[in-house]
């Protein structure tokens, strides 16, 4: 008979030949003083008896979860981990995703189901974390592969993924991508998202004690550890950022003198266009790098994958870049980030689905506006996308775009393109609407294409002149009359500073400003920067009860064209569950105008001064108007809460022409 230590010794023998591969770790190692060499890339079973993947290269040290692929520590100077130790998810990718038989919205957090390395070289390791489905409906349709880089004397990890659905699987829609990491509190307290918003920040802890405000980001900091921070509104839509602008955001241990960076070299993969605003850095320790989302965009975004349509895109690369040799250390980040923008498109990464320069085509070409006559095109933005109406790519996700700004004269070159076909977008600022051009571009692999000269006429009621104007043309509120903001809740960073708008509750400031009547402006007396108020937004008669509100624009004609038309051209910066109707010298006339419902941006609410652009050119019949007195009705006629309304970018009468 066996005895049972014998079974009990042969139990133990067959488990240690299943953890042959696997090697125990070591205690973590304190990296300073230490220098760079190759990277290594090693599986391990931790102390809590689950795998892991080592990569270190001398100067930081990071581990992922296997073959989930979640970033559980990145091990940088003497912090043993810059991540947040108390927390189980802190260095992942997530995604948001509704099929049609799943009913309410999922989080995917895109966990990995195999665990490859791709290259392993005396330069660089590339390992991969990679999910297929195979009809699982507690996921997203979509195979996954995400991939991260460390290179040889590099302080940082290159992030990207490569994201695929095929034709025959479900429709689905998804929302949102993106990479998120979670920092370690006791070490991160100082945030830096541009130049100009820069500070010291509150805990989670500090919010978790607030006051709920009137959405769920927004809270008042009621017993913050920090006693400066009393009374402040924490709310991370305060640090959005438009894409062209996002080049780099992150955090500051003054405890450590370390930082950690987001930083985005392209926005060739992101969504939305070069002012498409997103989240960066916020309240947590947070950092996020975005691909895809609705934010400042709302439904009106492309995300709905149909039956039969198959689709593929390389999201990233972006770098986590970690620093401290530098007195300065948001200046060294902002000197990196620039040497990442100059070295686009890598030339190091293993996927071919992620082209190299010398894969891709270059379009040149010179714009010019005629509006009356001809006229360069200074510094406007003009870009390829994805094909599509005017103004599409501003809800475009499922491709990629490629944006520059011509030069004082006009000319552009959109060099780096990958492979494709696409519309040439654009528009001037201090003109109305978006430019398309007429032909698509066909770009292709090594390709040089010149366009010549390419002219955009912008609306204008056939050359007619215009009789007055309020705004300027440049797609965002930002020059119209922005309140102060409430003593007890501002944030002082956004004091006597350019994007003053990001302040909680400046709405409400509509009602005390106007709570009888509504805003008239009278062409010839009014100022737009100081008369017309940022926001058309609903009247709040009591907590629960908003109304609809009608602004006036009254003009004087000295003589009027009956026979002829008029043309009202109507530029919005961002609309949030609205309906614009426009009439004409009579408030309870018949609209000559109505938008319809229209807008899920939440621009107000988030701080955002503008969200998607639309232009509408209305027809005013010659007779409904009269010599002398006019005035012009807009009313914005949904009222169900604080946040419907519009922010107009600008607003032009033109007279029919002359001729």
């Amino acid at each position: 008979m066996i005895s049972h230590k014998k079974i009990a010794s042969s139990i133990i023998c067959f488990l240690l030949l299943l953890l042959l591969p696997i090697t125990f770790s070591e205690p973590t190692r304190n990296l300073e003083g230490t220098s760079a060499r190759a990277p290594t890339v090693q599986q391990i079973r931790n102390r809590y008896g689950t795998r892991e993947v080592i990569v270190d290269n001398g100067i930081i040290r990071v581990s992922f979860s296997s073959p989930q692929g979640l970033i559980t520590g990145i091990q940088y100077k003497e912090i043993d981990n810059v991540l947040n130790p108390h927390l189980r998810v802190r260095g992942y990718w997530d995604l948001t995703w509704q099929g049609q038989n799943t009913g309410r919205g999922s989080l995917d957090r895109v966990e990995g189901t195999k665990f490859n390395i791709i290259t392993q070289t005396q330069d660089q390791v590339e390992i991969s974390f990679s999910r297929t489905w195979e009809g699982d409906h507690s996921h997203i349709p979509l195979n996954v592969d995400k991939r991260y880089i460390i290179r040889k004397n590099t302080s940082g990890i290159y992030a990207y993924g490569i994201f695929e659905r095929l034709p025959q699987w479900p429709e689905v829609e998804m929302g949102q991508v993106r990479i998120v990491f979670k920092l370690n509190p006791d070490r991160f307290h100082y945030m830096a998202v541009a130049e100009d918003r820069q500070r010291e920040m509150p805990t989670d802890d500090d919010r978790n004690h607030a006051k709920s405000l009137a959405y769920k980001e927004a809270v008042q900091l009621t017993n913050p550890r920090n006693p400066l921070f009393k009374n402040q509104v924490d709310d991370k839509y305060q640090y959005s950022c438009e894409v062209k602008d996002d080049k780099v955001h992150g955090w500051i241990s003054t405890k450590s003198h370390v930082g950690f960076w987001i930083i985005s070299p392209s926005g060739e993969y992101r969504s939305g266009g070069p002012i498409k605003q997103e989240l960066t850095s916020h309240v947590g320790p947070t950092a996020i790098a975005s691909f895809i989302s609705g934010q400042y965009v709302g439904t009106d975004m492309e995300t709905h994958y149909k039956s039969g349509e198959a689709w593929k895109k390389v999201l990233g690369p972006v770098f986590i870049y970690l620093n401290s040799d530098s007195s300065n250390l948001w200046e060294d980040a902002k000197r990196q980030s620039k040497e990442e923008v100059d070295a686009w498109p890598y030339n190091f990464v293993a996927s071919s689905d992620f082209l190299g320069r010398q894969e891709r085509g270059i379009v040149t070409g010179r714009l010019v506006v005629n509006d009356r006559f001809l006229t360069s095109a200074r510094f406007a933005h003009i870009g390829l996308a994805p094909p599509g109406e005017v103004g599409s790519w501003q809800t475009n996700t499922k491709g990629y775009q490629f944006w520059t700004k011509t030069n004082e004269t006009g000319y552009f070159t959109i060099d780096n393109v990958r492979p494709g076909t696409y519309n040439l977008y654009g528009w001037v600022p201090g003109f109305i609407g978006d430019y398309t051009y007429k032909n698509s571009v066909n770009v292709a692999s090594g390709s040089e294409i010149t366009l010549g000269r390419v002219v955009y006429e912008p609306p204008r009621n056939r050359n007619g002149p215009t009789l007055w104007e309020i705004g300027v043309p440049d797609r965002t509120a930002k020059e119209y009359f922005v309140p102060e903001p409430y003593k007890n809740t501002m944030n002082p960073l956004y004091l006597n500073h350019a994007d003053k708008f990001r302040q909680y509750g400046l709405w409400q400031r509509y009602t005390e400003l106007y709570p009888n009547h509504d805003l008239v402006y009278t062409i010839g007396a009014s100022n737009y920067s100081q008369d017309w108020f940022y926001a058309h937004v609903t009247r709040n008669m009591d907590d629960k009860t908003y109304v609809p509100t009608t602004w006036q624009i009254v003009f004087h004609l000295p003589y009027v064209n009956w026979r002829g038309s008029y043309t009202l051209q109507l530029a919005l910066a961002s609309a949030s569950w609205a309906n614009i109707q426009v009439q004409i010298n009579n408030e309870y006339s018949r609209p000559i105008f109505s938008t319809g419902n229209i807008g899920r941006d939440n621009a107000i609410a988030r701080h955002g001064i503008h969200g998607i652009y639309r232009l509408y050119s209305i027809n005013v019949p010659g007779r409904l108007l009269r010599m002398g007195t006019n005035t012009i009705y807009l009313r914005q006629a949904k009222a169900f809460g604080p946040f419907q309304g519009v922010m107009y970018d600008y607003i032009r009468l033109e007279e029919p022409s002359r001729d």
